[in-house]
């Protein structure tokens, strides 16, 4: 018996998760990912709505059912009936997920009771276990646990299995648990999910932080005002500096990207240098009118730098060069202090310059950064060391804070022991005692650490910006490059690059956790790990977009100087491993050929393994960015795209669904017209049959052409956005396209992936087209007009051709008011030069061209529900209604147009449309008469 359709490869609302993925972004507090920083995370709203879909049915399997209780009671027509009612548990189903990816909703009890019971229905009270085996950040591992299912993670990276431990494994062994710390608990009864946990996470964190301030707090001096008294300093701002190779000069030269310090309008704050003999001095300036703009701000460029003193230009070679030679110097030009509601500005002194002036740990991490990687730019500057990376002051800090990770943990162990009964096995060894419990809260705690070295680095910099004035972290993007000035930010000072910040978020995240079913974590080689009885949701490394393991080390470093002694087995190489992590690294394979072999055989072996481990009842689920793009004489490209799509195929997989995935929405079609992807897709894939038939490029594409239509309307039906649609009609193309072992082109040839999305495309731009058929003469010829010429005018006697061809005239089109015909041209009326007295009761015949323009001019002028009453009333016309599917239809269809046009403002307006038509349709019914409202609901009242 064939596996029944699950939700995911039908349909879901993909507009209002990806609203939800991109609301994310600006949630911070609790968080998941503010426990510490990885690199291209997906929104958790995603991955909760994907794996819901994964394994919830979909309506239409119920179709027999629906049918049976039809007839049972008499009706008609009960396939019409069964559609009826697969269309109301669709609703039913998307509003159960719109429900469940709102963050707002994450502590509703009730609703997650109810989806876990709808995930529980249709597994047969079964679910599978859900395994991530690239599961890097924790995304999905934590929302499958959320979602009540035995969550699975492995990664090759020690750093992500770290994270996804603290994430979803260590929770729950202390679920419930009150705190050990003495006097945490106080008269406090009830402690759910990790809150005791949490606690003494932040109480053990606050001993560690006053321990460090008796150890090195006289590193990090007060800053004397100005007016008298003392203010804590935020951060000290450096210079790398260069002698000036000009030889009368020979100054040491500062090299500084901005003056700037903040800009803030009435409170202006920058650098002023000033040559003094031999040297340079810095004060502060606050006028707005000798601020520094364009070539006077700043010394250094992207080509090279000038001489504060002698205006010598110097060439960035020259830098390199002093920098392999240990010869770039600091200089120290401003201090950031405490000043209220708004940073104090002061010049650099003495007493701060030798304060910094400490000497090397004797005691560093250990370990050479490679000497070429992806997104990697310091070696040339002489940084070869992941020490060279810091300070000594800022060593000093973190071997400090690294070795009083241990004395945490001893004291935690203690206190635990109290409070526990025996002391039990270790963490590591799969303890839930005392000594288990004393390394899950050291484990945080080095965590804590590792998050704060994100923002202690001679790497970071200072952001000016009027609503910022704070240090921008290493990481603000996923690389490893040279600054000039940098910002050294004061760990004890309590601002949000201090140990306190670091920890409060970090506690905010675990007391927020899902904290109950069992997790397990893994370091494994997703190549050569087990996939029996798991279901794989997974979000891979993206072809050569981030190297991963590379960048790793920055925090591996410091975690394995605080962790080795707990997590032996995971902190056991001196860097991360590296051979078989599956990126496409030409530094690491031979150029960018050998980069895509590897990265290709080894994508295809971990699938071809899940293939044969596959029980194949529940769709497997696989996310996928669009980074990397090329162009050749097949036209536009994405490699990795193509090659993760390839190597599915050949492992033994069958696309059943695509879905476009954005947490950008505001700039969601920016790039129109240059056929730009989505942000990441997310592939629903079954097993291809053994023995699956091969067929020839046109019997590849006449199935094509009987499938993709169907599809296309689901598609329109279920509230894809014309924008996404080209993405989403990957997935059924795909589907008939992978659905045979292999597809031959007309010259004996197999066809290729990229060939195949060519043909997709091809199929996807004749239906569009088929579509005008459904449509009346007006708008055949308004489509057909508006494609040769847009809104602007174009030549009487064509488009008199055109409308006769089409049933039509223009002087009746003129008459019905949706062009102008003036001095033998004619030009399609823009929505917004559209009468606003216009009134669809009273107009003899609304054209579907006409009920759509007039709805975008409502919309964009007055808003959805105005546009939704304009909509009921073109409906209920006694005259004969407007077909308002084919209203919808049609948005879809110009969005294509304008799309390829390059007319992006048109695309935004009929994108918008779309978009919205559920909320359209929904105001259409609160514009009814209660009589008739009360007698309809939602899914006949388009029929």
């Amino acid at each position: 018996m064939a596996p029944k359709r699950k939700l995911i490869e039908v349909s879901i609302p993909l507009d209002e998760i990806n609203k939800q993925s991109a609301r994310e972004k600006s949630i911070r507090h609790g968080h998941p990912s503010t426990l510490h920083l990885w690199w291209a995370r997906r929104p958790l709203a995603t991955a909760r709505a994907v794996l819901f879909a994964q394994l919830v049915d979909d309506p239409s399997v119920r179709e027999d059912e629906f049918i049976a209780e039809a007839r049972q009671k008499g009706y008609e027509d009960p396939e019409g009936w069964a559609g009826h009612r697969i269309k109301q548990e669709r609703e039913r189903l998307f509003d159960l997920i719109t429900r469940m990816v709102d963050w707002d909703n994450l502590g509703d009890e009730a609703l997650f009771d109810a989806v876990r019971a709808e995930i529980m229905k249709s597994t047969n009270g079964n679910p599978p276990a859900i395994l991530d085996p690239f599961a890097g950040g924790g995304t999905i591992p934590l929302e499958a646990q959320r979602l009540g299912l035995e969550a699975h993670a492995s990664d090759l990276n020690p750093v992500a299995v770290l994270i996804n431990k603290a994430l979803i494994e260590i929770p729950p062994k202390f679920a419930g648990r009150e705190p050990v710390f003495p006097g945490a608990a106080g008269t406090r009864t009830n402690w759910p999910k990790a809150t005791g946990l949490a606690e003494d996470v932040r109480r053990y964190g606050d001993w560690m932080r006053d321990e460090a301030q008796k150890r090195i707090g006289h590193l990090y001096p007060k800053a004397t005002l100005p007016g008298g008294g003392e203010a804590t300093v935020i951060a000290w701002i450096w210079a790398r500096t260069v002698s000036c190779p000009n030889p009368a000069c020979g100054i040491e030269m500062p090299l500084v990207r901005s003056w700037w310090l903040g800009k803030k309008k009435g409170k202006e704050a920058y650098i002023v240098p000033r040559v003094v003999g031999s040297r340079v001095e810095y004060g502060m300036g606050h006028s707005a009118e000798d601020a520094p703009a364009g070539d006077t701000d700043g010394t250094v460029g992207r080509t090279g730098a000038t001489c504060i003193s002698c205006g010598a230009a110097v060439d960035l070679s020259y830098v390199r060069a002093e920098g392999r030679a240990g010869r770039l110097g600091r200089d120290l030009i401003a201090i950031v202090a405490e000043g209220g509601r708004a940073r104090t500005y002061l010049p650099p002194n003495a007493s701060h310059r030798a304060a910094a002036e400490v000497d090397r740990p004797d005691e560093l991490p250990e370990g050479a950064i490679a000497e070429q990687a992806l997104g990697f730019r310091v070696q040339a500057y002489g940084l070869t060391e992941w020490a060279d990376l810091f300070t000594n002051r800022q060593l000093v800090t973190l071997t400090t804070l690294s070795d009083i990770v241990s004395a945490v943990r001893d004291r935690a162990l203690g206190d635990a022991q109290l409070a526990l009964a025996g002391v039990g096995e270790r963490l590591e060894t799969g303890g839930s005692g005392a000594a288990a419990y004393a390394d899950a809260v050291a484990t945080y705690l080095a965590l804590a650490l590792s998050r704060m070295s994100d923002r202690h680095s001679l790497l970071t910099t200072w952001d000016s910006g009027p609503k910022k004035e704070y240090e921008r972290s290493v990481f603000s993007r996923p690389a490893v490059q040279m600054t000039w000035d940098f910002t050294e930010s004061n760990p004890l000072g309590g601002a949000g690059a201090s140990f306190d910040a670091s920890l409060a978020w970090l506690v905010k995240a675990v007391e927020r956790l899902p904290g109950h079913n069992r997790g397990v974590v893994d370091a494994a080689d997703a190549a050569a790990r087990n996939f029996d009885s798991l279901l794989i949701s997974t979000d891979p490394p993206y072809y050569d977009n981030i190297g991963y393991s590379d960048l790793s080390d920055y925090f591996y470093v410091w975690l394995r100087r605080s962790l080795r002694d707990i997590h032996p087995g995971l902190f056991s190489t001196i860097l991360v491993p590296k051979a078989e992590e599956l990126v496409a690294n030409p530094y690491r394979h031979d150029g960018a050929d050998g980069a895509r072999r590897f990265f290709e055989h080894g994508f295809e072996q971990v699938f071809a393994r899940a293939r044969h481990s596959t029980s194949g009842d529940y769709p497997i689920a696989v996310y996928y960015a669009f980074k990397q793009s090329e162009t050749d004489e097949g036209g536009d490209a994405s490699t990795g795209w193509e090659t993760i799509l390839g190597s599915m195929v050949r492992a033994g997989w069958q696309v059943t669904a695509t879905w476009p995935m954005r947490s950008e929405l505001a700039t969601r079609i920016r790039n129109i017209g240059s056929n730009a992807l989505a942000t990441s897709v997310v592939l629903s894939l079954r097993p291809r049959p053994e023995g699956a038939p091969i067929t020839d490029r046109r019997g590849f594409i006449a199935a094509m052409k009987r499938e993709l239509g169907p599809a296309l309307r689901e598609l329109q039906q279920g509230g894809i956005a014309p924008v996404d649609l080209p993405q989403s009609a990957i997935g059924p193309g795909m589907a008939v396209f992978s659905r045979y072992a292999r597809v031959i082109e007309s010259d004996g040839s197999e066809m290729t992936v990229r060939s195949a999305l060519a043909r997709i495309n091809e199929v996807l731009d004749e239906l569009l087209t088929e579509q005008e058929g459904d449509f009346d003469p007006t708008t055949r010829f308004a489509i057909a007009w508006y494609r040769s010429n847009g809104y602007d005018a174009g030549a009487f006697g064509d488009a008199e051709n055109l409308a006769r061809a089409r049933a039509t005239a223009v002087s009746a089109m003129e008459r019905g008011g949706i062009l102008s015909a003036r001095a033998g041209r004619v030009q399609l009326y823009r929505p917004v030069d559209l009468p606003d007295d216009y009134d669809v009761t009273t107009d003899q015949r609304t054209s579907a061209w006409e009920a759509l323009q007039h709805t975008i001019r409502i919309q964009e002028a007055e808003g959805i529900p105005a546009a939704g009453a304009f909509l009921h009333d073109a409906s209920r016309r006694s005259d004969g209604a407007v077909d308002l599917d084919l209203v919808k239809e049609l948005a879809y269809l110009l969005f294509q147009v304008a799309e390829k046009n390059g007319w992006t403002k048109d695309a935004i307006s009929f994108n918008g449309i779309a978009t919205s038509w559920s909320e359209l349709l929904d105001s259409r019914r609160t514009a009814m008469p209660v009589s008739i409202a009360a007698t309809l609901d939602f899914d006949t009242l388009n029929e």
